[in-house]
């Protein structure tokens, strides 16, 4: 009934980094730039954290 959500926006982030940043390495280990890497890390993390309090509320 009572919904108390709280917002952990650093938790989000590191979560979020975490799993994209893994996939990332890996690409980044067969020869992508590392920089083109963690933008798409960013990218990814941002993008997830928003969907998430999107949906959430």
């Amino acid at each position: 009934m009572y919904d108390n959500r709280k917002v952990d926006w650093v938790g989000s982030m590191v979560t979020a980094g975490l799993g994209a940043g893994i996939v990332t390495s890996f690409a980044v280990s067969q020869g992508q730039s590392p920089w083109l890497g963690l933008g798409i890390t960013v990218f990814a993390a941002i993008a997830a954290v928003l969907i998430d309090r999107i949906a959430a509320s």
